[in-house]
């Protein structure tokens, strides 16, 4: 019975070392295969962000592309009304100046005789103190006095309005 008990009680030893390997064996490739699918699930999030920073990267050079469209639109319509605004400053020059020939010349033709002494007078108006006779001889169109004023040549043949 001894033997019999002692291969009985072997047998049962390798049947649980059987099952304990059995055992180890199966917990290792369930472990094998939980870490597969684990490191498949990693590079499939991996690929998603990777794929959204793509997306995101594409969309960020569109939206760079569009602003820097917009910024020489803008930059344009600058330089348009910076070029606009130079001809209004050289018009408004001019037209100061003509105006203060035209105003000038009144002076020159509303003179009584007390204002030939002004030296201002002297400088601006070309006169002949012998032909101004008065005040009503003044405007007379043989009595006329002559202002020295250069004759300005615009390209622009006037303005535009």
């Amino acid at each position: 019975m001894a033997s019999r008990g002692g291969t009985c009680s072997g047998s049962s030893s390798d049947q649980e070392n059987h099952q304990n390997l059995t055992t180890e064996i199966m917990r290792k490739r369930k472990r094998m295969i939980s870490n597969r699918e684990s490191a498949r699930r990693s590079r499939m999030r991996k690929q998603k962000h990777l794929d959204d920073l793509t997306a995101q990267a594409a969309n960020l050079r569109a939206e760079n592309n569009h602003v820097l469209t917009n910024i020489n639109h803008v930059t344009q319509l600058y330089l348009n009304v910076e070029a606009d605004n130079s001809v209004l400053r050289a018009q408004i020059s001019e037209l100061n100046h003509r105006l203060k020939s035209l105003t000038d010349i009144i002076s020159c033709m509303r003179l009584d005789g007390a204002a030939f002494d002004d030296h201002d007078f002297h400088d601006n108006c070309d006169y002949d103190h012998d032909q101004i006779g008065g005040g009503d001889d003044l405007f007379s169109p043989w009595t006329l006095v002559h202002v020295k004023q250069p004759i300005m040549a615009s390209s622009d043949h006037g303005f535009m309005y």
